[in-house]
């Protein structure tokens, strides 16, 4: 049992709270909030946020009064009475955070496992991966993201290959007729000029190409909801492109989270979130403006974030064995989607 009034563990016998004094008879706790092992009633919150003095190793959910021991490192812990989150920040704890959640829509292991054929098997050199792959584990687990809200503004100067393009394509066509004269006539002396007349044509008409091509600057804005995972172990899985559905999310209710089903807890600050989610927000724009544009001269991108929120979404791993390498898949369990895969 637990003291209805400080939180600390007791015997099960107690009468008296032996660290702050409270009675724990059937009258007290009749009258203010208990809890238990497993239970999930929730008190009142309290009404200013519980701060923590410096080197704190145990506190109370503000949201529930349950005792929490945060483990070493860790930053960001669902109390497992009652499901709310909270946050130790540079201050300790301070108040319970924003936390949303993803429902789990994929919750079949069999449906799970069919999706992730689909994405082994997807595109030319992936072809028949899927049989010659062993599955070795595969798991459901609710992971933490923070999602950082980031507005990206990228410049690009880059030439304008449309003259240039054409230029090629006729010379292309020159070389064809050229050739097939000079190698028409082996004993005359077309096989030698033909070559050398090539050349030239080449030369001349790359250079009127590039002579031709003009720069010009082309603006991309985005806007991301940007997921970072919130666990240092899991940094090797981090999205680099991908976008969770939120249309669905709901506020974090570890009610709805299915039984059985390991909710990890968080070890990365939102302050260290929101760095990540600038670097890899400029990467990903640095790769759509390269899939874009061509001979890019200059690019430029400025980006803000903005005050995030942690999401729990549900995610499906599968580790596969294939000729001795590994490789793990990361689905996402509410839309089906691959996050990303690791070991192709």
């Amino acid at each position: 049992m637990y003291c209805i009034k400080c939180g600390t563990q007791l015997p099960d016998a107690a009468v008296f709270c032996m660290k702050c004094g409270a009675s724990q008879t059937q009258s007290a706790r009749s009258s203010g909030s208990s809890y238990g092992a497993g239970s999930s009633a929730q008190a009142s919150a309290p009404a200013q946020p519980i701060l923590a003095p410096s080197g704190v190793t145990a506190l109370k959910c503000p949201d529930c009064g349950a005792p929490i021991t945060p483990k070493f490192g860790e930053m960001v812990i669902t109390c497992e009475y009652c499901g709310s989150g909270v946050t130790l920040g540079d201050g300790g704890w301070k108040s319970i955070l924003k936390q949303t959640m993803l429902p789990l829509n994929v919750a079949d292991q069999a449906v799970a496992a069919q999706k992730i054929h689909e994405t082994l098997d997807k595109g030319f050199l992936h072809r028949h991966l899927q049989e010659s792959s062993t599955l070795e584990e595969m798991t459901l687990t609710i992971v933490p993201y923070w999602l950082i809200p980031a507005s990206a503004r990228t410049s690009v100067v880059a030439s304008d290959m449309a003259m240039e393009v054409g230029s090629i394509a006729t010379t292309a066509a020159i070389i064809g007729v050229m050739g097939a004269m000079g190698g028409g006539d082996r004993r005359g002396g077309g096989g030698f000029a033909g070559p050398l007349l090539t050349g030239a044509i080449l030369g001349s008409t790359m250079g009127a190409g590039n002579r031709g091509g003009q720069t010009k600057t082309y603006e991309m804005d985005e806007n991301y909801n940007f997921p970072v995972v919130a666990i240092k172990s899991l940094s090797e899985y981090q999205p680099k492109g991908y976008q969770f559905h939120l249309e669905e999310r709901t506020l974090f209710d570890v009610q709805k989270v299915p039984k059985g089903t390991k909710i990890l807890n968080g070890d990365i600050g939102e302050d260290v979130a929101r760095y990540q989610a600038k670097t890899l927000v400029d990467q990903l724009q640095s790769d759509k403006a390269h899939a874009k544009y061509h001979m890019i001269q200059k690019l430029q991108t400025d980006i803000d974030v903005a005050e995030g929120e942690l999401l729990h979404a549900p995610v499906w791993f599968a580790r596969y064995d294939h000729k001795g390498g590994k490789i793990v898949l990361v689905l996402d369990g509410n839309s089906g989607e691959p996050i990303n895969t690791m070991g192709f």
